[in-house]
């Protein structure tokens, strides 16, 4: 009876050490990016990591798509940019999980370009997240949507449409990478402006509780503002490739905290006349972060994979040329899969301007998608693959989904790896309390009115949550105005609370 008694504890613990590891892994599976819609009709579901599966989607994009699912990997919803056919001409649309066009889900901003949008969930709720999407041509500017997935019987519904943040031209190139803190969001665009002197520029915005903050604008001054640019981050988010169609090909250091660039590494200057044959189209990191694969145009009809080994003493002279196609094949995006795979993208062309396709029009190019197996290994030891993932019937352009690393955790033993940074967890945004800074004076001004309280105390902290100022106050009539010198003060985002007796009133700035 002991014995039988024994076995069945043994038992017992045994099933908990399984359900502990399930839940364990469970909890670190890259759940949120299992879902892929693209191209004309694609979708993968990558839940069963070992053998992915295809399905029909309503994407009909030769470009610019993204995709979300939740925590169990289940689809969401997705959405794609679409030229000269949609509802009122070129915009980006959005669909949910049943693959209906989404209520408020058309005419949303966007050109059907190539990496124009991408869905950032809300860091303040489990329910909303938020569309961003841009304009380079026709449409310039940068804006977002909100969807609110407890919508329209749990499908979603967009609550809020083509929320304009700047409406200067943007290029074709966007990106999200969680902060430090593991709860909240950086997204990073690009300017983009021919007759103007070559910044470099960049808008780094921070995403927290319901709410975009004005963008850190950081200008690198070593490379043109081109329409083209591509920006990919490493598994950690800890370094940026940016590359474009003249030839640039460097590695920026990026802190997830304070959301600055900074040192950058050019394996590759920008060349901006003669052919240099570096037309980089797209690309991606390797999961160790060891290799990086791009797709190169050389200008007229020829492109190539091509594999570089960042590890390298010479990363420019390690290129290693995996697959080449002369047009009308084109290669097209490239993409790190939950499966630690690469999955690479091709547009047939069979006439001009190639998009859509006919009916008709099927081929061993546009039915498959090429993949990297192991991507973390030099050379033909990668194991490329060649038109080996074949979608079901679907088919294929020179896009795929513009998905960030969704569960990506804090930046562990950095400044920021617990949520310290600028919250309003506990305090909303004051309308009564305002704050302006002027960078020539190096000064913010900071206001308040309609005070309940007579005295307290006026704090300042920095993105990471340190104590920057303190200093005590007393309201006049219900105001007080402070000249709060920032001229010590690192670039970054930056809280002024104000606390009297009877009230907490918060603001944030940014010190360019």
């Amino acid at each position: 009876m002991v014995k039988s008694s024994a076995l069945n504890m043994n038992q017992i613990w045994s099933l908990i050490i399984v359900m502990i590891m399930f839940w364990g892994s469970s909890c670190f599976a890259q759940n949120r990016n299992n879902i892929w819609c693209f191209g004309d009709s694609s979708g993968i579901d990558f839940g069963t990591v070992a053998n992915p599966t295809t399905f029909r989607s309503s994407v009909v994009s030769r470009g610019s798509c993204v995709s979300i699912a939740d925590t169990n990997g289940y689809l969401l919803f997705y959405a794609h940019t679409r030229s000269g056919v949609s509802i009122s001409g070129n915009s980006t649309l959005i669909f949910d999980s049943t693959h209906q066009l989404m209520p408020n889900g058309a005419n949303v901003k966007g050109e059907s370009w190539y990496n124009e949008v991408l869905i950032i969930p809300d860091p303040g709720t489990n329910n909303e997240y938020f569309l961003f999407t841009k304009g380079m041509s026709t449409s310039p500017g940068f804006a977002y949507s909100k969807i609110d997935m407890n919508l329209n019987g749990g499908l979603g519904d967009v609550s809020q449409k083509n929320v304009i943040l700047n409406n200067v031209r943007n290029a074709d190139c966007l990106t999200g990478i969680k902060h430090g803190n593991g709860h909240d969001w950086w997204v990073i665009s690009k300017y983009s402006n021919l007759n103007l002197p070559n910044f470099n520029r960049f808008y780094v915005f921070l995403i927290t509780n319901n709410t975009v903050h004005p963008p850190i604008i950081q200008d690198l001054n070593n490379a043109g503002d081109f329409d083209f640019h591509q920006l990919v981050f490493n598994s950690d988010g800890t370094r940026l490739m940016q590359t474009n169609r003249q030839g640039l090909m460097q590695e920026i250091a990026f802190d997830r905290c304070t959301g600055l660039l900074s040192n950058p590494v050019v394996y590759f200057p920008e060349q901006l006349s003669g052919n240099h044959n570096r037309n980089y189209w797209a690309s991606a990191y390797s999961p160790d972060n060891s290799k990086f694969y791009t797709i190169i145009n050389n200008g007229s009809d020829t492109t190539r994979l091509i594999q570089y080994d960042l590890s390298a003493v010479d990363v420019a002279t390690s290129a290693d040329t995996l697959m080449e196609e002369i047009f009308p094949p084109i290669l097209g995006a490239l993409r790190l899969a939950p499966d630690g795979k690469i999955y690479v993208s091709s547009w047939h062309v069979f006439n001009f301007p190639g998009y859509p396709y006919p009916d008709t029009a099927y081929s061993q190019v546009n039915t498959n998608l090429s993949v990297i197996n192991m991507p973390d290994s030099a050379g033909f030891a990668c194991d490329f693959q060649p038109y080996s993932f074949y979608l079901g019937g679907s088919r294929t352009y020179a896009g795929l989904p513009n998905n960030p690393n969704y569960d990506l955790g804090p930046l562990v033993g950095s400044g920021c790896d617990t949520i310290t940074a600028i919250s309003e967890t506990h305090s909303e945004p004051a309308i009564n309390l305002y704050v302006y800074h002027d960078s020539m004076w190096e000064i913010a001004f900071v206001n308040a009115k309609i005070l309940k309280g007579k005295t307290g105390i006026l704090i300042c902290y920095d993105i990471q949550g340190r104590e920057i100022f303190k200093e005590p106050l007393q309201t006049t009539n219900g105001y007080y105005t402070k000249d709060l010198a920032t001229h010590s003060f690192s670039p970054g985002i930056y809280m002024v609370q104000l606390i009297t007796d009877k009230e907490k009133l918060c603001q944030k700035f940014v010190v360019d």
